[in-house]
């Protein structure tokens, strides 16, 4: 596992290369088996492999463009009526795709998307709301990218690690 957390790195540049059915299906598990605060699962996916979807997604905020190039979109939502802590939850559960897709072979990338903005009238969540037909009553946490990296970033090492931030039994 701590070889894997070395080797994740955000990827944003993908092959043009489509994800099999059984890889989405793998990833879709994972995000299923996600922990989360008293095991309320207040998370919901919307799996999008369309290209013309993802590049509107694309839009969704400054800094997401990335996402056009790549064979999947993850959005990841939840219901704040079953948890205080889904933030928390949706947190996990895209950290758990990160790692799933690293272990697959697969390039990943974070899109915040709550609290960030589409234009100075919309926000981002608005936005990804109305191109897919979100409800209300779910939030919209994040979208995670996925696809073949078509990029190489150095895995980290020890070097990297920031140990001076750990400190035993007290501050």
């Amino acid at each position: 596992m701590l070889n894997l957390l070395y080797r994740r790195r955000s990827i944003r540049k993908y092959k043009p290369k489509k994800l099999d059915s059984q890889t989405i299906q793998v990833l879709i598990k994972a995000a299923l088996l996600s922990p989360s605060s008293r095991g309320f699962q207040p998370w919901q996916f919307i799996v999008v492999d369309d290209s013309d979807v993802l590049t509107q997604l694309a839009s969704s905020k400054k800094g997401a463009g990335f996402l056009k190039d790549a064979a999947l979109g993850i959005v990841i939502l939840a219901d704040p009526a079953k948890s205080d802590v889904w933030i928390e939850d949706t947190s996990i559960a895209a950290t758990i795709l990160h790692l799933t897709a690293e272990s697959l072979g697969l390039g990943s990338c974070w899109i915040q998307i709550r609290e960030r903005r589409f234009s100075e009238s919309e926000t981002a969540e608005q936005y990804v709301r109305r191109i897919l037909s979100i409800p209300e009553n779910l939030k919209v946490a994040s979208i995670i990218s996925i696809g073949y990296p078509d990029e190489t970033k150095t895995p980290y090492g020890d070097e990297d690690l920031q140990f001076d931030k750990v400190h035993w039994h007290n501050y």
